[in-house]
């Protein structure tokens, strides 16, 4: 159990530098008010899920891998390529509107809570 946290944290942490350095790279590359920097690191993060995912239903990945890779890197990396391959397996199990309700709920009620949040923070 301690090894599995280990490799999870290990993932997580490079991750989560490799996110802040990329979207810090990307910042400094396109000046824009899109926010691409999160945009590029939300695509790649989920393309990277369902590459391991992959390659992980192929046996070529062990049960240690899976975790520094999909729940470490990735996780640490975007959060979104999670929800990605979550919904993924929903659409695979022919789930398709657990699948939307899922995709729709996330997006509106996620951009409501940090409107919310963002509101409720002038209380303080």
């Amino acid at each position: 159990m301690l090894k599995n946290i280990l490799f999870i944290g290990l993932g997580g942490g490079i991750g989560s530098i490799s996110r802040y350095v990329m979207a810090l790279a990307i910042g400094k590359w396109i000046n824009a008010s899109f926010p691409w920097g999160t945009f590029v690191i939300n695509v790649l993060g989920s393309l990277l899920i369902g590459l391991f995912l992959g390659l992980f239903d192929k046996s070529i990945f062990n049960d240690t891998s899976k975790l520094l890779l999909i729940t470490g890197f990735c996780g640490g990396f975007t959060t979104f390529s999670a929800f990605s391959s979550e919904n993924v397996h929903l659409l695979l199990a022919g789930q398709w509107l657990t699948a939307l309700a899922y995709s729709a709920l996330s997006v509106v009620l996620g951009i409501a809570a940090v409107w919310l949040g963002y509101k409720w923070s002038a209380a303080f």
